[in-house]
């Protein structure tokens, strides 16, 4: 795997974590953090990163989206579509990119061939934040014109438009999407899909930064201080809060891979951590790794890629294969803002047939489409060629 992370300083940093193969208890137990790259590509600070299983996308005050091919290791290009700062950018699944930005557009990308597929005029001032429903099918947005905003993305329009009484700076759905939460400054209020009203409100001691469910659940909450705390979205409690930074908590993701539950923040003292959370979450997680990046940072991704790649590579032949598949949709979930797998299966048979993909696998199947296609041809032809031939004997 691999933290990726932005910073103010216009620099894109990559860390190789090595996850300890041997068992030496969750107290001992410890990662290694390997600097692989530093990639200056904006012209300012960056905003906002992404990242599913081949790319990681950044955005910037410069108005472009970066686009990193994680498996090549190469620039990909960029987006600059939009006229404004970036604000929020989602993958959902391994085809489309979602991405909004201060000009008041929300843009669907086709993340095979990275062209813009829609191009909605989503808010009257800035869009501050976007997050994909699990299904695939709606989208909330948030803006600067104090409204939220439901979108039908199959249809490509807006389906509910509520006033709030003020700008909420981030909306998240819930892992199952039956729940989505809104900020605002420090307040956090808890909406219910089928009613579509405040269950509840949660209430941070300091401006909230960034917020992820690590289950149907629980919420993990950063804001302008150090502490990172966990609250119960269904009771309104705080389970736990844990020091994680010796300054304010700039950005939180979470993720899963097999025997692990693991959380990374990212902190303006330069620092990036990850946490290996307990089942029990009244329980402060214990720290994984740290890594010093020397710069103020500003947004955080993981990217899993990698281990995957490691899986299918170590014996038995019999293991890798679930594994990868577990770790692929886990990742996707947490960059998309949680993928559906219908919409996984949709996109297998259209990537075999443009034969673009970023599994080996499937590359070979495509591969050997390919060969029985020319076969067949060839066995079209030479059966045209023996009917001439009898048609000439005849005569």
């Amino acid at each position: 795997m691999e933290l990726v992370a932005g910073c103010y300083e216009q620099v894109l940093f990559g860390f190789v974590v090595h996850p300890e193969s041997k068992a030496n208890g969750d107290h001992e137990q410890k990662w290694t953090p390997v600097a692989d790259f530093t990639h200056h590509a904006h012209t300012a600070s960056l905003s906002v990163v992404a990242v599913n299983s081949r790319f990681v996308v950044t955005g910037s005050k410069d108005e472009t989206i970066h686009i990193y091919d994680m498996k090549k290791k190469i620039d990909h290009g960029s987006l600059v579509h939009h006229n404004g700062t970036i604000t929020c950018l989602k993958f959902h699944g391994n085809r489309h990119l979602i991405s909004g930005a201060e000009d008041g557009l929300i843009c669907v990308w086709d993340a095979k061939k990275w062209e813009c597929l829609k191009s909605i005029k989503a808010h009257r001032g800035h869009v501050t934040f976007l997050s994909v429903h699990p299904s695939g099918k709606l989208a909330l947005s948030v803006g600067t014109d104090k409204t939220l905003r439901t979108w039908n993305l199959v249809e490509g329009r807006s389906a509910f438009i509520k006033n709030i009484k003020q700008n909420a700076h981030i909306v998240e759905w819930s892992p199952k999407g039956e729940k989505y939460v809104v900020v605002i400054l420090n307040k956090i209020d808890v909406y219910q899909l089928d009613t579509a009203s405040v269950s509840g409100t949660i209430t941070n001691e300091k401006r909230v930064s960034s917020v992820t469910f690590l289950s149907e659940s629980v919420l993990a909450v950063a804001g302008d201080e150090e502490v990172v705390r966990f609250f119960d979205t269904d009771k309104l409690t705080c389970l736990c809060e844990f020091k994680a930074h010796e300054n304010r908590v700039k950005d939180v993701f979470s993720f899963e891979i097999p025997k692990h539950h693991v959380i990374a923040t990212a902190s303006s003292d330069g620092f990036i951590k990850m946490w290996k959370l307990k089942q029990d979450k009244k329980v402060p997680p214990s720290l994984l790794c740290e890594v010093n990046t020397n710069a103020r940072l500003t947004c955080l991704g993981v990217w899993l890629g990698r281990v995957t790649d490691a899986a299918e590579s170590c014996p038995p032949a019999s293991e890798p294969s679930p594994v990868s598949k577990e770790e692929q949709s886990k990742s996707n979930k947490k960059e998309s803002g949680d993928t559906v797998q219908e919409e996984e299966r949709q996109s297998k048979p259209n990537t075999k047939k443009c034969g673009v993909t970023g599994v080996s696998d499937k590359t070979t199947k495509g591969s050997s489409q390919v060969s029985t296609k020319k076969r067949k041809m060839v066995e079209m032809l030479e059966k045209k060629k023996r009917k001439k031939k009898k048609i000439r004997v005849m005569q």
